[in-house]
């Protein structure tokens, strides 16, 4: 049985190239498994990573995560900050209010003291007192309180034996104080101990000496 030239492997040269690609076997009558070509590699494909690469783009992802950290921070700062100076100016807005009221609360604590805070007056003064202590305003300054020069005004001193430090024995006026702020210091006489009197200079002449004794008078 001769070769179909259709299979023939290795033609002559110049030979035409004849290839069979019936599923049948026309000798055997076998079915043909299907020759598996292997693709063309694409042009474009994407060669594997080198380690190099790898090393970048590992390094801009840390990067790009500091870039993301550091602008997380700036913003809690930035939004902290803006709420420290959104309270700050609350609370002096509400400084300066109460700090005009201040003298009205002084005429009610007077007509307290005086026994004249009666009636529609009275409730009215409580309203106001309750209103400002609602808002922060805290009233302070009490015979016997230790006397702190930060809190106190000191509009008369003394010396006294009841006393064993600088202390308030006299509230002229009270302090008022709202948070951390001292709206007005209490006003205030401050009594210390005796023994913190400053010592008298001696002021008693020097004793004359027999020298100094005048003579008597010699017979003529």
């Amino acid at each position: 049985m001769t070769n179909d030239p259709r299979t023939t492997d290795n033609p002559e040269d110049g030979a035409p190239v004849v290839r069979d690609r019936r599923r049948i076997d026309p000798e055997t009558g076998a079915v043909r498994e299907p020759a598996t070509e292997q693709a063309p590699a694409a042009a474009d494909e994407t060669p594997a990573e080198t380690p190099d690469r790898e090393a970048a783009l590992t390094q801009a992802l840390a990067e790009r995560t500091a870039d993301l950290q550091r602008l997380q921070a700036e913003y809690v700062n930035y939004k902290r900050r803006v709420d420290r100076d959104r309270e700050a100016n609350r609370e002096l807005a509400v400084a300066s209010v109460l700090s005009e009221l201040l003298h009205t609360l002084d005429d009610i604590g007077r007509a307290r003291d005086a026994g004249e805070l009666e009636g529609a007056f009275k409730a009215v003064a409580e309203s106001v007192e309750r209103v400002a202590e609602k808002a922060g305003l805290v009233k302070y300054g009490e015979v016997g309180d230790a006397f702190d020069p930060r809190i106190h005004e000191a509009l008369v001193h003394n010396y006294s034996d009841a006393v064993d430090g600088p202390t308030a024995t006299i509230v002229m006026q009270p302090g008022y104080r709202l948070g951390d702020r001292i709206l007005r210091p209490a006003r205030v006489a401050v009594s210390e101990p005796t023994e913190q009197l400053p010592a008298e200079p001696a002021a008693q002449a020097e004793v004359a000496d027999g020298n100094d004794v005048p003579d008597e008078k010699s017979d003529e």
